[in-house]
């Protein structure tokens, strides 16, 4: 495995792969990895003749100074992680070889970039889609994975590739969760051991609220699962919305869409750190 810091150094090297006829794949990353970067990066070790995997904290998708400032890094741990994955290459680029000039260009695609995380974080998606256009340009990967808990991210992603004609497949894979159920994320090692303990009852009411819905109707549903989670000391949601699950638009009944997923984003402990997760209720 390479660990590589220069554009021009990742291009050359992934230039003589790709004349070999050789398949590349991308997990874009902000790193402080875990299983769930694990099984995308295993993913792709399995479909494709090359993996390379991003490592970077991408500031432009931050709206929250602390919240950049205290995001978890540690690469050498990272790279432990990837050397046992089978990785290719771990791209980690400083800010100033990402941006050598500031990046102005502006991507919207409402209705999926503009609801939940887009109203309650903006700019967080341009800056998601400018980081990620940028690796897509510079890795050219016939594959890109991303994990379905950053589920509404996948959906801009996907209308960013359309928008921009690029031929990459974006494949989706599933979330990764500890035994009690909190899904994977990096911002996980940033709790408390008493703010790790209550952080599952998110999923657990999620999970329960499914068995809610077969009998009670969407705003009823919602209503349950937000005073279920509100009532844990230490929990407070920030939206709970339950929408279509293509169109990410709300629905007001459970005969609106064949596809309809909950997404949530809850505030865990006095700094607080910020969780998201989802459960679908009705996939065709």
């Amino acid at each position: 495995m390479e660990v590589v810091h220069q554009i021009v150094e990742l291009q050359n090297a992934l230039f003589m792969l790709r004349k070999q006829g050789k398949k590349i794949g991308l997990v874009p990353t902000m790193g402080a990895l875990h299983e769930g970067h694990a099984s995308l990066v295993k993913q792709s070790v399995k479909d494709n003749d090359v993996t390379v995997v991003s490592v970077f904290v991408n500031p432009t998708q931050f709206n929250d100074k602390n919240d950049l400032k205290n995001y978890p890094r540690d690469l050498q741990a990272d790279c432990a992680l990837l050397e046992e994955c089978k990785a290719d290459f771990v791209f980690a680029p400083s800010v100033e070889e990402m941006y050598p000039v500031e990046d102005k260009r502006h991507f919207e695609y409402p209705p999926v970039s503009t609801v939940m995380e887009g109203a309650h974080r903006p700019g967080h998606f341009n800056g998601v889609c400018q980081v990620v256009s940028r690796l897509f340009y510079i890795v050219r990967p016939d594959k890109a994975y991303f994990g379905e808990k950053d589920w509404q991210q996948i959906a801009v992603i996907k209308a960013m590739v359309r928008h921009l004609s690029l031929d990459v497949t974006i494949v989706e894979c599933p979330i990764v969760r500890d035994a009690d159920g909190l899904a994977r994320s990096s911002r996980n090692t940033l709790l408390t051991p008493e703010e790790r303990a209550i952080a599952p009852a998110i999923y657990k009411a999620l999970k329960e609220s499914v068995g809610y819905a077969k009998e009670h109707t969407v705003k009823e549903t919602h209503d349950w699962t937000v005073e279920q989670i509100n009532a844990v000391k230490g929990l407070e949601v920030e939206y709970f919305s339950i929408v279509d699950g293509n169109t990410l638009q709300d629905v007001s009944s459970w005969n609106d869409s064949p596809y309809v997923v909950g997404c949530i984003t809850v505030y865990c402990g006095h700094t607080p750190i910020r969780l998201i997760d989802h459960i679908k209720y009705q996939e065709a």
